[in-house]
Parts: C-alpha cells; structure tokens; sequence
C-alpha cells in the first residue's frame, strides 16, 4: 500500500513495538513508509480488511482473492548461477540458472519499488528441530501475506527473541512488483529468484501464497542435506506406540487429508526433515487444498476453515451472508486454507518424533491401473521416490487443464529439490536401511478405468488399507507379486472386499488393463533413463519389467 495521504491504519501506533535490532536497512530497504513489525494475527486481520485485502467470514477465516495467480508459477522460478553455489546444484528443468548481475538489478528495482510504501515483517523459523532451524524474515506488501506467514512458520516465543531476531534469509513478496523480461531476463512479468550467496529471495508479481512456502521449503531443500538431513515433501504423523510414519506426495495425492488422523498425532502435513535424531516439521501450520471439502470424510480440516486465523484463499462467499462455498470452483480448483497447527486438535506442540516406522508413497494414478496398496522391498522405495509418478490435479499448477495430468516429479517434489535426486536418494537409503523402515505405495487415483471412465478410489478404503498398514495387520498375510512392477500386493486386507485389491477385476476386460498397465510401465522406463547413469543397478533392476 502506498499511502500517500498518510492516513491513520489500526496497528500504525503498535507497528514499531516489536522491531528487529536488525533492521531493513541491512537489506538495503530505505526510505519506506511504514514498516509493521510481527503484529499478532488481530491486528493483522484488521490491516487486512482495512486495506481491502481480504473479507471476514461468517465463522471468523479471513477470505482473500490471490488474484491472477492461483497456483505456483512453476516456469518463472529461477535461481542465481554463482561460483559458491554452481557445483552442487542441480540444474534442470526446475533449477533453472540466473545471472547474478541481473539479479543484482532486479533487487535494485525492488528495492526503488518499495519506497514510500507501507510493508509488513514477520521474524520466524523453518524447522522445528532447533540443531536445524532457519531464521527467515518474510517482507510483504500485503498484511494477509504476514498472517500467512505467521501460521505456515515458527514464531519466536518472547518480545526479547523479536527484538535479537537476525535473519539467516530473507524473503520479499511484491505481488505489485512487475519484472521485465527485456531488461531483467525473465521468462514473463512473475518472478520467483533464490540468491542462495546474498541469501534473499524475491518475489514479484503473484499474489498467491504457496509462492512463499514453497520458495522457503527450496531452501531448506538445498541447505539441510549438506548436513546429513533428509528433506522431504511428506507429511507425518505417529502413533501413540511411537511408531511415526512419512507420507510422500505431490499435491492432490491426499499428504495432508491422510496424515490428518484423530488417532494418531500430527507432526505435520507437508513439508519435514530426517535428522539422525528422529522427523521434524519444518513449519508450524498447513496449507490444505480445501475443493469439495468433506465434513465426514475430512472433519479435522473442514473445521479448520470455520476459525478465526484461517485465511481461505479464493474461496467463493456470499457477501451479504458471508457464508462460504467449499464446492464452487469458479476461482480455480486450487482452493486453500492457512491455519496454525495448532487448530488440529491432536497436533503435536513439539512437532518432532523419532524415526519412521513406515514410509508411504502416495501417487494419484490417472491410468486406473496401479494397485490401491502395496508393499515395496528398498530398492524398490528408491526406484519409486526417484520416479515420483503421480497425475497433477487441476489448479495446483498454471497451465492445468480440468483432465489430471500424468507426471514424474521426482522426489515427489521436484520443482523444490535443488541437489540432484541421486544425491537425496542416497540419503533416503542409508535411512531406510539403518532404521529397518517399511515402504509402502498407496494409490488414491482411479480404479475401474482411467480418468472419465473409472472413479476415484474412495477415500475410505484407502483409509482403511492405511490403517491396516499402519496397525501392522498386512504384516502376515498372504502376498502376490505385481506381474509388471514386481512389488508385492496384499490378497486380503481387513474390512476391504478382495476384489478392490485387484484393480484388473474392475476393468470391462483383463486385457485392456494389462495394455493400459504395460504403457504405464513404458512411462516409468522412458522416465528413469534421466537418471540410470547416478543410479545404483540394483535400483535400475527393481523398476518394471515388461
């Protein structure tokens, strides 16, 4: 906001109470208006709506229009090629390289940008684990933006820590800030850069907050396995024996609805480290796609976007009731609701816990074939960790179309991994073997035939399989061997009719499955050829055989 008639906001006389002894000026931001320091959510919400940013619902979520951008602009995320970085970045498709005097004019640009406006600092942590924590300053334009910061992030606990607050990366969101891709070398007028030597990344041009979490996940992403830390996309929840388990996923694969269990307790619904101390959340909230919410299906989450703290990210209201519409999708399919952790009624406070018992890979398969569960010998979890097949659902990406799209995203995450997948995936081996981890693949897309002729498998049977998983009950029953992919799949599972175990048998006929299942497997192969030469053969063997 630029408020050139300097008129009076709601927190303008609190905005300095718990400034950072560190302040922009070390960031080369000057001449500012206002700068708002670490308000609380209350005054946030006010700022908000005085500002005309967002609308208060009838149960107290504040709504928000993230405007042209509904989704991570996947194509527009760049990061600075520079000499103390360069060799161990992997750069692709996803980490594409930057120049760091363009960068260093980009920020010149952003930085002239800010002056004279009013901009919004939340002090916080990524990492909950504090051998591993990150301090990071999220800069924004907009007060929703700081709310949104303070429920996706650690907050630091007394006025003091605000005021010692040094921040190890800095974050700058400009949803008004246009780059010129004649001057600045980008590829449109968005802009996501990570400047992993000047520790600062910019964001311009998309009002939409995933941009935020996912540019601090990349992060972590790249610094913590330089430690021996796992990074993952995954959520986490454990048992009240102990026993925690990981859920791999892109987004629309169900990380969050699964891991949101009310017998088990939630360490986190995305985003996690593997330390040799035990899993830890790198954030302190969650960030659920909300379409067609289920109360019966999903209540923990769909209680959540009735609170006050949630923000709903365009989702459709009635403005005279204020009533919301968790099943239009007039604004996108990629509708969102921020919350704290907290909100979930049995999260964990601490949001750690030990070492996994099992590990789930969850992929949405579009195709109808894959099996809704089965179980994975090691090399097999890596094969598939590697693969990260899965169908992107419509509007978690710009550009999607209504009908899934097939994917290998590898990690199942990769446009947020910047060291090569080799490099991860050892990683994830030596953990698996050191701490005997079960590895399982659970399939939550389509059965009887592929999208618009099969359904998708219901959220209760996979549920139940889940459970049977996680309850140890598949432990002794009997197995057969997948004729493609070689892995193992469950004859019986409790409380689930055999013939959901056999996705052939729900096909019009066997040999359309198998000729559906056999081209599935040619994906897998072309797709693996990316990474044969850094894979290990025993990996290479444990793909599909045809």
């Amino acid at each position: 906001m630029n408020n050139i008639l300097d008129i009076k906001t709601p927190a303008e006389a609190q905005a300095a109470a718990r400034k950072s002894y560190f302040g922009l000026e070390n960031h080369g931001l000057t001449n500012l208006n206002k700068v708002y320091w670490n308000l609380p959510t209350e005054a946030l919400y006010e700022e908000a709506v005085f500002r005309s940013e967002g609308k208060i619902t009838f149960s107290g979520a504040l709504v928000v229009n993230t405007g042209k951008h509904t989704a991570r602009a996947a194509n527009d995320k760049v990061i600075v090629r520079e000499p103390t970085t360069e060799d161990k970045i992997w750069w692709s498709q996803y980490n594409r390289p930057y120049h760091p005097d363009k960068f260093d004019d980009l920020f010149r640009r952003v930085q002239g940008f800010l002056q004279g406006k009013d901009v919004f600092v939340q002090d916080c942590y990524s990492g909950a684990d504090p051998d591993y924590q990150l301090p990071v300053r999220i800069i924004t334009e907009q007060a929703w933006h700081s709310i949104f910061a303070r429920n996706m992030f650690i907050t630091p606990a007394t006025n003091e820590d605000y005021r010692r607050f040094v921040p190890d990366f800095t974050v700058i969101a400009a949803p008004t800030f246009k780059a010129f891709p004649q001057l600045d070398g980008t590829p449109s007028n968005t802009v996501i850069v990570i400047n992993f030597d000047q520790r600062i990344c910019i964001i311009g041009n998309s009002g939409y907050a995933g941009e935020i979490k996912k540019s601090v996940f990349t992060i972590m992403n790249y610094l913590l396995p330089l430690d021996g830390v796992m990074t993952m996309h995954c959520s986490a929840n454990v048992g009240k024996k102990g026993d925690t388990a990981l859920f791999f996923g892109l987004s629309g694969t169900g990380k969050t609805t699964l891991s949101a269990d009310p017998l088990r307790g939630l360490i986190g619904d995305d985003e996690h480290g593997w330390s040799d101390e035990g899993v830890f959340n790198f954030e302190g909230g969650c960030y659920a796609k909300v379409i067609a919410l289920s109360e019966s299906a999903e209540p923990q989450i769909y209680a959540c976007t009735r609170r006050f703290g949630t923000i709903l990210e365009n989702v459709v209201f009635d403005p005279v009731t204020r009533l919301i519409d968790l099943d239009d999708d007039t604004l996108t399919e990629n509708t969102r609701a921020s919350y704290p952790l907290e909100f979930i009624d049995n999260a964990i406070p601490e949001k750690r816990a030990g070492h996994p018992k099992n590990i789930i890979f969850l992929t949405c398969d579009a195709s109808g074939v894959m099996p809704p569960i089965a179980r994975l010998n090691p090399d097999q979890a890596l094969y598939h960790f590697i693969s990260g097949y899965t169908s992107k659902i419509a509007g978690t990406e710009i550009g999607l179309g209504e009908e899934p799209e097939i994917t290998f995203s590898t990690c199942f995450g990769g446009p947020f991994m910047v060291h090569h997948p080799a490099f991860y995936a050892e990683l994830l081996k030596r953990k698996i073997e050191r701490y005997q981890v079960n590895c399982w693949l659970i399939n939550t897309g389509w059965v009887g035939g592929p999208y618009g002729i099969g359904k998708r498998i219901s959220i209760r049977y996979t549920r139940t399989m889940l459970n049977a998983v996680l309850d140890g009950l598949l432990d002794d029953v009997e197995y057969t061997q997948d004729p493609v992919f070689g892995f193992q799949v469950p004859k019986t599972c409790p409380d689930i009719p055999d013939n959901v175990l056999d996705p052939a048998s729900s096909w019009p006929s066997r040999e359309a499955y198998m000729k559906r299942y056999r081209s599935l497997a040619s994906r897998f192969i072309d797709n693996f050829k990316k990474f044969e030469d850094q894979a290990s053969p025993q990996v290479r063997d444990a793909g599909p055989k045809l």
